[in-house]
């Protein structure tokens, strides 16, 4: 039923013209009255309103002049003011492009009148849509499918529900929502992490706290102060200048990434992002040679090679680039330390494992017995449990494996594998580097200035094996043997290429 609206308010919203006695009046009026309204017509692009007589109301014709509407040759659309002002439920009406007069008769058949009040009610119509239901869907698939990876599994809602998680004494399930969630086959495979090098990443954890008393005592130590964004920026500078990369490549400093760096490419240039928070003074120079000289050099250098296509990486039968390429860049983001710990990637590694049994929740509470700050230990929890939704569920993202996986296997195979090799070849396995290397063209390739002299870098990584309580006899029992890996099987997060 029709709402009544007062006629002040139909006179507002409505241009009205009647049938009945039109023509007496045009007669009485004057002509310069006339060329006066004729100037007024063109300049408010329709007929000037009038207050209305009693009989206009009883023969309104209702011409499509709705207060609020926009009449265009795309589209006619009615807004919330418009539903205000008439006092009667306007639905959206869009209209395909037509001529004036077919406009004018598509309009007309939506304007009826209630038989109680003589007023004019808009019905609802299925009207033509720039993007109709089916249309939208697929638009939002075909834009899902584009976003990569791990855009897809961060959070919408990190900040509000580990604020909830803190309120809650750390007694809260997190529910995380997603902008494009990840396609769950995706998902699937990157959810079955491996126990294969629990033990050792337990012992490294260990070994770093017998040393330091506690992770927060060894944080201190080993990655000396907080810098400011200045110092930051001024460092990456420096190595940037001592890779010959200053005009190359872009820096972003961030306070909202979820890793602590990542290369990105904006707008056709390498770009180089750092998450400021928390970055002390020691770690910079390792993320720079784990972003810059492992990730974007070895891209770099994969543009030269047969296989910067996967077509081709097919025929030749190439292994996946990781653990290989995540490996490496663990041990070069510690090469230069004082106290070459290989915490971070041992964390992640049992963080990722146990995810995949406990929820955000019991995970939290376990990693207390490595980690006593509860803002770290949120950190380590958020990264393997992205593309989560309801994280009371065990599961996780086992991607985070790859880093120890990597580090150990390299670190057991080191004295027989070409490093220089593996560099200038670009995005290969280091199990694939005596096969390329005859087929490799390494003219226009680079090299990190840190892995030019072997005999210096080869001791680095010596001094690795020791520093974390590892031998040679341990690896050469743990990781298997050139033959035995099948690095295509060897876990979700060896077999996925990212």
């Amino acid at each position: 039923m029709a709402t009544a609206v007062s006629t002040t308010a139909l006179l507002d919203s409505f241009s009205f013209q009647s049938s009945d006695d039109e023509s007496e009046r045009k007669k009485s009026i004057p002509q310069s009255r006339k060329r006066k309204k004729k100037r007024k017509r063109q300049s408010t692009g329709g007929p000037a309103s009038r207050k209305p007589s009693s009989r206009d109301i009883r023969t309104l014709k209702p011409a499509w002049n709705y207060s609020g509407i926009t009449t265009s040759s795309a589209m006619c659309t009615t807004t919330e003011t418009t539903q205000q002002l008439l006092g009667f439920n306007v639905k959206r009406v869009e209209l395909s492009s037509k001529p004036s007069n077919q406009m004018t008769r598509c309009a007309s058949q939506q304007a009826t009148w209630s038989s109680s009040t003589k007023l004019p009610s808009v019905q609802q119509t299925r009207a033509s849509s720039v993007f109709s239901t089916n249309q939208t869907g697929s638009f939002q698939e075909k834009k899902k499918r584009k976003v990569a990876l791990l855009v897809a599994i961060k959070p919408e809602n990190v900040e509000s529900e580990k604020a909830r998680f803190f309120r809650a004494s750390y007694n809260y399930h997190p529910l995380f929502i997603y902008k494009y969630p990840a396609d769950p086959e995706v998902l699937a495979r990157t959810s079955n992490p491996s126990d294969r090098y629990l033990t050792q990443a337990v012992h490294i954890m260990e070994t770093a706290i017998a040393k330091y008393g506690s992770y927060e005592t060894f944080e201190e130590k080993t990655g000396g102060k907080p810098m400011s964004r200045t110092q930051i920026m001024a460092m990456v500078l420096q190595y940037l200048r001592k890779e010959n990369l200053e005009e190359e490549i872009s820096v972003n400093l961030s306070e909202v990434l979820m890793s602590r760096a990542s290369m990105t490419n904006v707008k056709g240039k390498p770009t180089l992002n750092v998450r400021v928070w928390n970055l002390r003074e020691h770690w910079v120079d390792g993320l720079l040679r784990h972003e810059v000289g492992t990730h974007y050099i070895r891209s770099y250098n994969n543009q030269f090679q047969p296989w910067y296509n996967w077509k081709k990486r097919k025929e030749l039968d190439m292994e996946p680039i990781n653990p290989t390429e995540e490996g490496l860049a663990a041990l070069h983001s510690i090469l230069v330390r004082k106290d070459p710990s290989l915490w971070r990637a041992a964390i992640l590694y049992y963080t990722t494992y146990w995810a995949a049994h406990m929820s955000l929740r019991d995970l939290f509470k376990d990693l207390g017995r490595f980690v006593q700050d509860p803002h770290t230990r949120w950190d380590y929890c958020m990264r393997t449990k992205r593309g989560q939704t309801d994280t009371s569920q065990p599961g996780g993202f086992s991607k985070d494996q790859v880093y120890l996986t990597g580090a150990l296997e390299l670190l057991r195979y080191r004295h027989s594998i070409d490093f220089h090799a593996l560099a200038r070849l670009g995005k290969v396995s280091y199990k694939d580097v005596d096969k390329l290397k005859n087929m490799g063209d390494f003219e226009e390739t680079r090299i990190p200035y840190f892995m030019q002299d072997t005999n210096w870098y080869l001791g680095r990584l010596d001094h690795i094996v020791r520093a974390n309580g590892l031998t040679d006899a341990e690896l050469k029992r743990v990781v298997p043997d050139l033959d035995d890996i099948n690095l295509k099987s060897c876990g979700s997060a060896s077999s996925f290429n990212y």
